[in-house]
């Protein structure tokens, strides 16, 4: 069935086209949050970031600082957000992975409510344990 990145990218639906190359492509948000807001996708079709190949993030993470300058220079603005989401319960609403980036103005741009909370030694110990366990399994 595929979702509207699919039908984006093999051109069933048209796009203003920022960048592309054999692995990523970016375009503007057509319900921008402020101007010169855009989507950076793989063109690896999966839903979440830990789904993707190497050679996938590897990819995003060559274009995103590039693309990030061109939205700023292009905008004028100086601050901006970076967002990305994996499953609907953390408002994901397109299941293709994607990154966001939302050039912050006074008046637009991502507002966020953050509730901090505190990271104790045991559950810090814990989950080390056990992310160090899955990184040297190769993850």
């Amino acid at each position: 069935m595929g979702t509207i990145f699919d039908k984006i990218l093999s051109g069933d639906i048209p796009s203003h086209r920022v960048y592309e190359d054999d692995l990523v492509y970016s375009f503007l948000d057509i319900n921008p949050i402020s101007r010169g807001h855009t989507l950076v996708i793989p063109r690896e079709a999966k839903a979440r970031v830990h789904e993707l190949s190497d050679e996938s993030c590897a990819a995003i993470g060559r274009a995103l600082p590039r693309i990030c300058r061109a939205v700023l220079k292009a905008t004028g603005a100086v601050d901006y957000n970076i967002l990305q989401n994996n499953g609907a319960p953390a408002h994901q609403a397109v299941f293709h992975v994607h990154f966001h980036i939302i050039p912050k103005f006074a008046d637009q741009g991502l507002g966020i409510g953050w509730k901090a909370g505190s990271l104790e030694t045991e559950d810090a110990q814990t989950l080390l344990a056990a992310m160090h366990e899955d990184l040297a399994s190769g993850g």
